[in-house]
């Protein structure tokens, strides 16, 4: 017989769990609502699911479709003026929506784990570690001192924290981005829960990062016979992480179906466009990404019928006035939707082509150059003080260039160096060595007055538009400043140029008295451009402009840089750990690993038949919606300290390939039988291609 948990530290012995064959968790008909000022929001609006012991359930949809909502719903963890109008929340045999607070409260973190998706903050950063993950175990269990502390060791252990111990006494700044959400795995997971929620665990991870993360929960599930509901909007995700996909849309569970039976065949036609709007759906930069128009309706007025009706290209009058009941594609899938896709219909193209060249298409001279560019940043140490003078190696001699009218991807993970070169370029840090030239001229040779003039011709577009505009500032403030700040023009000229740009991004003018924040992720990305177009510069700097974007916002996002490139011929220095966005907007592909440049080339070259080992290791750790190919390029641990880099090839001591010469010979940049560079003792060869079936 297993012992009660609270009466045993050690994890090795999994909790008593009801029959596999028995739903852990059903919803039936839940609605939650929320109180906005006057309107009540019907966040969740009918929503009914189940999910297995051992099960993953995914939870996909655009952003304020209720994924969130209804997870916070299962644990009771509404936002103040939130409540459970009806339906019911069974969990192993208990309706949580009759449980009181203090019956809610054992079974929240102890019978149900959450991971949330900002790891800062919902961390303490006040608190070690130790006491942060041994905070459960207090609250739920009997066990004394030292139990506990083995328990928390034990955890930390089990999700993958090097040197567990060491880090007891560490706070959650001292740790990296991986490590973190590691620490709020382990949170989850020390009381061992029959039920784990994840709330997008991944978003802000690097590839390779997110890659690891996902395999431990995938792990974990199976070593603790745990249910796992994954709640996200990335779509490559959900297809290689989960068992069953639930589609949400304005509150309503719209679609349901075994995760592959989904992507082969989905039935609705939000999920269709989804689908569509996924880059590696293009199949090149010939394609314009599809995109659904507008936006998820006002749950607080959702409109009648169909609520996906004003949005679908397949609507008609049924579907305005008449609500669709849910319909069986199969026994495990079902859908809710008056014209569906249809049984024998396959997924048509839904991305039409367009034309990529620029006006006056040909060679070009290169916009950007760097040559030989160093970037080390000083911490101090030596001189009169004594002790060893120490130094961030940010970027070890950079060379490339983009040529005008072009895009060049720069990808590879935090820390490598992509930061300090974007912001080189826009003349915001100046290279220890080297030379950069912006449209032929080096701006680290320019006075203070001319470099103030010339970096007009440059402009930034940050990740997160929030924070880069001033929240107290309207509109119509944001895209005039840059003009006043540069003196380009009179009052009346600088409204009309307003205007232009607003038009140019796609947005109303009825915008220009509204604060960033009163705009949707998609709007401030647009606001984000506009600004960045309004001294028309020649180069674009877009630093992860679409990594929190849902997939149709991020659609319409890349379609609009494509046309304003097209138009107006700028060139983009594009940055971004998503490398099927990359591909879809690159013509060339830079591969960056700890200040080094170690691959680059023609973007297509560079993603179907990567020749450096950690660029295949970037590119089968990124979750697709595609069919996953074999993985034979696991990239483990993380980026080695850019203070003290590795010696030689600074990707050996994560490299499955890596040989003697690699420690002490650096490899250089050079032509290996491709089309692109590689700086690789053994490169890899091209992707031959598939061989003929034998018969």
């Amino acid at each position: 017989m297993i012992m009660d948990r609270q009466t045993r530290s050690g994890l090795d012995e999994p909790r008593e769990m009801p029959n596999a064959n028995t739903p852990l968790l059903r919803l039936e008909d839940v609605r939650t609502e929320l109180q906005a000022g006057a309107s009540i929001v019907r966040a969740v609006d009918g929503v009914s699911f189940h999910i297995n012991p051992g099960e993953t359930l995914g939870i996909v949809g655009e952003s304020g479709c209720g994924k969130s909502m209804t997870a916070y719903s299962i644990m009771r963890l509404l936002p103040t003026g939130g409540r459970i109008a009806s339906g019911s929340i069974q969990f192993n045999g208990r309706n949580l929506v009759e449980l009181s607070a203090q019956e809610m409260r054992h079974v929240r973190g102890n019978d149900i784990g959450i991971v949330f998706q900002d790891p800062m903050t919902s961390l303490n950063p006040t608190m070690t570690i130790f006491n942060q993950v041994a905070e459960p175990l207090r609250l739920h269990t009997q066990l004394d001192s030292e139990a506990i502390r083995n328990r928390v060791i034990e955890t930390l252990e089990l999700v993958g924290i090097p040197h567990a111990r060491e880090r007891l006494g560490s706070y959650p700044h001292e740790l990296s981005g991986g490590l973190r959400q590691r620490v709020c795995i382990a949170i989850a997971l020390v009381c061992q829960p029959k039920l784990l929620i994840a709330d997008e665990p991944t978003t802000a991870l690097d590839v390779t990062i997110q890659r690891q993360i996902l395999e431990l929960i995938d792990g974990l599930r199976k070593r603790l016979r745990m249910a796992v509901i994954l709640v996200t909007h990335d779509l490559g995700v959900v297809a290689a992480h989960t068992d069953r996909v639930a589609v949400m849309y304005a509150g309503q569970i719209i679609e349901t179906a075994p995760t592959a039976e989904l992507f082969a065949r989905p039935r609705h036609r939000y999920t269709e466009g989804l689908f569509a709007a996924l880059p590696e759906r293009a199949h090149g930069r010939g394609r314009a990404l599809y995109t659904i128009s507008g936006r998820p309706p006002d749950l607080s007025d959702p409109p009648s019928g169909c609520r996906f009706a004003p949005r679908c290209r397949h609507a008609t009058d049924i579907c305005r006035t008449g609500v669709p009941e849910h319909e069986e594609a199969s026994a495990t899938h079902s859908f809710r939707c008056f014209h569906p896709v249809g049984a024998d219909e396959e997924l048509i193209d839904l991305n039409p082509a367009i034309e990529t060249a620029s006006p006056d298409a040909g060679q070009r001279e290169p916009v950007v150059t760097f040559r030989n560019v160093v970037r080390e940043f000083h911490l101090g140490g030596g001189g009169i003080l004594g002790g060893k003078a120490l130094k961030v190696s940010a970027v070890a001699d950079v060379s490339f260039e983009i040529e005008g009218g072009k895009t060049f991807g720069l990808v590879g993970e935090s820390g490598c160096g992509k930061s300090t070169i974007s912001r080189m370029v826009a003349a915001l840090d100046h290279p220890t060595q080297g030379e950069i030239t912006v449209a032929g001229e080096n701006l680290f040779s320019l006075s203070r007055r001319e470099l103030r003039q010339r970096r007009r011709n440059v402009h930034l577009m940050f990740q997160d538009p929030s924070a880069s505009m001033d929240s107290r500032m309207r509109v119509i403030n944001v895209l005039r400043e840059p003009l006043e700040i540069q003196r380009m023009g009179t009052r009346p000229e600088q409204d009309r140029k307003v205007l232009e740009l607003l038009d140019q991004v796609g947005l109303p003018q009825t915008m220009l008295d509204r604060y960033p924040h009163e705009l949707s992720g998609g709007q401030r990305q647009r606001l984000a451009l506009a600004r960045a177009l309004a001294l028309e510069p020649d180069v674009i700097v877009a630093d992860e402009p679409v990594s929190a974007l849902d997939v149709s916002i991020q659609a319409q996002i890349l379609n609009l840089m494509r046309d304003l490139q097209r138009r107006k011929g700028l060139t983009y220095l594009f940055v971004s750990h998503d490398l099927s966005v990359v591909r879809y907007m690159s013509d060339t592909i830079g591969v960056m690993y700890l200040g080094k440049l170690v691959e680059v080339g023609p973007a297509d070259a560079v993603y179907t038949s990567p020749q450096h080992p950690y660029t295949k290791g970037l590119i089968e750790s990124a979750p697709t919606a595609e069919v996953a190919a074999k993985r034979s390029f696991v990239i483990k641990g993380e980026l080695a300290s850019a203070i003290n880099p590795p010696s030689g090839c600074r990707f050996r001591t994560r490299c499955p390939i890596a040989q003697e010469v690699c420690a002490r010979i650096e490899p250089k940049l050079a032509f290996s039988g491709g089309p692109q560079k590689v700086a690789c003792h053994f490169p890899l060869p091209a992707i031959p291609p598939e061989p003929a079936a034998v018969h």
